[in-house]
């Protein structure tokens, strides 16, 4: 972990190299200063010797607790467990400096016996408090590093999940808004209007206004509830169908007591649009969209219809759905192509898979 800067970064915030090196110098210094005074009362040669007593528990303190810090930085990485990660580690100090005191004293005595030196070594509350609180405080500045680093990199996902969040709001609303989306809806419109279904009209509107308002205010949802999602979905499946007649055909597998299961908003609409835009809707080819629940996975999928004047595919949709699953949990999303059949498949979430630093933002 010393030599490895990349490590050093994960886990301390910081390329802590130079910090060791200082820092177990000054207190060594500072302990042997406290304690024996040294380089004032002793001989250069002697007093090296003292102070190198002092340098061997610091080094001993050091790498033992830094080697602690790293482990339990990695079993508690999140925000929520700061406190007992903390608590956990200030116990380990407290622990490690009484531990390094007794068997560096233990061995200290052997060594300078085996050199036929007889000396006593014995273990003070007066030495081991000032030492426990001077490696609390070193070792505070570690915890302060990485509490502003986390804070930072919380920040600024946070905001890329944002800016993604929006632009997705954008994309969707851009798509819908396009003159032909428009054209087609109109001309559907007024088809209901002429067969003088006033009935058929008012919900064609009420679907479109649906469609509308549920992209106005998904815009600042990390999350929403796949039966939330659903009624979105069939309002624009409605408008569609509007358009397509028998062509479009949409097969539901949705067990009910996943319906509270949830997904990234809008997600589920873009794959319906994507198959929809990508592929041959008519009578001699009716699209089928298949929509089902296999274990924790929403699996949208359909047989390749390919246009003759296939449109060119951005997939600015699928790789929007992607990075904010990627920023909002640690889950991904899977997609297939066997030349026959496209399907993706959205995994299915819970609150508490958010990554922590959403698990308060979604509003």
């Amino acid at each position: 972990m010393l030599t490895n800067k990349e490590k050093r970064l994960q886990f301390l915030g910081f390329n802590d190299l130079w910090f060791v090196v200082i820092g177990i110098f000054i207190i060594s210094f500072i302990t042997d200063y406290l304690f024996s005074k040294s380089f004032i009362r002793y001989p250069l040669g002697f007093a090296i010797m003292n102070w190198s007593i002092s340098l061997f528990f610091t080094i001993c303190d050091w790498f033992i607790i830094r080697s602690i810090l790293i482990f339990l930085r990695k079993k508690f990485p999140n925000f929520q467990d700061d406190v007992k990660r903390v608590v956990i580690f200030f116990l380990a100090i407290i622990g490690t400096v009484v531990i390094v005191d007794l068997a560096g004293g233990a061995l200290i005595v052997k060594v300078f016996s085996f050199f036929g030196e007889n000396i006593n070594y014995s273990t003070e509350l007066k030495v081991l408090l000032p030492v426990t609180l001077i490696t609390i405080m070193t070792m505070a500045i570690y915890e302060a590093i990485y509490y502003y680093v986390r804070l930072k990199k919380s920040i600024r996902e946070e905001e890329q999940s944002k800016q993604v969040i929006i632009q997705a709001q954008l994309d969707t609303l851009r798509n819908q808004a396009q003159p032909h989306f428009l054209f087609n809806s109109l001309n559907t419109l007024r088809d209901i209007i002429d067969e003088d279904a006033k009935e058929d009209a008012k919900e064609f509107v009420d679907n479109l206004s649906d469609v509308y308002r549920f992209i106005l205010e998904s815009g600042n949802a990390n999350l929403i509830s796949l039966q939330e999602e659903l009624k979105f979905v069939k309002a624009y499946i409605h408008i569609q169908s509007e358009r397509f007649g028998d062509n479009l055909k949409v097969n539901w597998d949705l067990p009910k007591d996943k319906l509270t299961s949830m997904i990234v908003p809008m997600s589920l609409q873009l794959l319906i649009e994507n198959a929809i835009k990508h592929n041959i809707v008519s009578r001699a080819k009716p699209l089928c969209i298949d929509i089902e629940i296999r274990g924790n996975q929403l699996m949208v999928s359909n047989k390749i219809q390919s246009k003759s004047t296939q449109i060119p595919s951005t997939k600015i949709g699928l790789k929007n759905i992607k990075k904010r699953y990627a920023l909002i949990s640690n889950k991904t999303l899977d997609i297939k192509n066997d030349g026959n059949r496209f399907m993706v498949s959205l995994p299915l979430l819970k609150l508490s898979d958010q990554k922590k630093n959403y698990a308060n933002t979604n509003n």
